[in-house]
């Protein structure tokens, strides 16, 4: 019996090891992984684009609600959640449903795919994993409040807010808490990943750095008002808005502020990065371009 349970232990630390080896990069530039704003930075630059003429309309897909998430695609497939409660599988040629999956909460968050698996959040609390093919729950892990973050996936590990103040690391394997991390306000933001650090925004106000191996504080920043903005990472420095209406420009290692920008309403939209300029907009109906 020692010699079965301990070839069991083995076998279980091996799935571990190859889920670590397959999810463990930060770019999630291939066929079988997506990810809400393209990786885990968050840059929203995508490897390949869209089309510079609009030729035709390939297909629509009716739901019975409001789309609000923003859709994944995979191997052929694109998933996006709706206000009706579903997460939607569909074939990205044809638009034919595939499988749906209803969870009992409207769908804001942005689902993540690695491994034949989609991760997703929803307003009844819970963080879902579901096989890509099928729709099957593999597991849901249980928060106390909504989820609206969407989730980044690292080294086997789903990391998510909720609207009850907790940053969540998750096992990407069980669904078994590894660590979390409080602030003082809801997480409407989706955390961003880069060089051991998670980083996540709160309605406290903070945009918070975090260990991804511990769940310890690393430093946090304060703005003078809620930070539902995603924050995204390019060459040392980590950008986010607030509602205070001003874009930040943060040293990732320290905290400090390199920089910020005045607008003239709430920063709440997630700023994109290329070629050098930082892309972002406001309440008041503006997109700027900084450089």
């Amino acid at each position: 019996m020692k010699s079965i349970r301990h070839l069991h232990r083995i076998t279980y630390t091996l799935w571990v090891m190859l889920a670590a080896l397959i999810l463990g990069g930060c770019s999630f530039q291939n066929q079988e992984a997506a990810l809400f704003r393209a990786n885990l930075e968050r840059t929203g630059v995508f490897p390949s684009g869209g089309p510079s003429v609009l030729n035709e309309l390939v297909w629509k897909f009716k739901i019975a609600d409001a789309v609000r998430s923003s859709p994944a695609i995979a191997v052929g497939m694109v998933y996006v959640g709706s206000k009706d409660g579903h997460l939607y599988a569909l074939d990205t040629k044809t638009g034919q449903e595939k499988w749906k999956f209803k969870t009992e909460g409207e769908i804001f968050s942005s689902p993540a795919i690695a491994g034949g698996v989609v991760y997703i959040g929803s307003d009844d609390g819970h963080l879902y994993a579901l096989d890509t093919k099928t729709g099957q729950e593999k597991w849901k892990f249980k928060t106390n409040d909504g989820i609206r973050s969407s989730p980044a996936i690292a080294d086997g590990i789903v990391y998510v807010g909720s609207f009850d103040k907790h940053l969540y690391a998750v096992n990407i394997m069980t669904g078994q808490e590894k660590w979390k991390f409080k602030t003082d306000g809801g997480i409407f933001s989706s955390p961003a990943i880069a060089d051991g650090t998670v980083y996540i925004g709160s309605e406290d106000g903070h945009l918070y750095a975090v260990n991804i191996m511990t769940g310890q504080e690393k430093w946090k920043f304060k703005t003078e008002d809620g930070v539902v903005s995603s924050p995204a990472i390019s060459d040392g420095t980590v950008y986010v808005g607030s509602f205070d209406g001003y874009l930040y420009a943060l040293d990732i290692t320290t905290g400090q502020e390199k920089w910020k920008f005045k607008t003239d309403d709430w920063v709440g939209s997630s700023p994109a990065i290329a070629g050098g300029v930082v892309y972002f907009g406001t309440d008041s109906g503006y997109l700027y371009a900084l450089k």
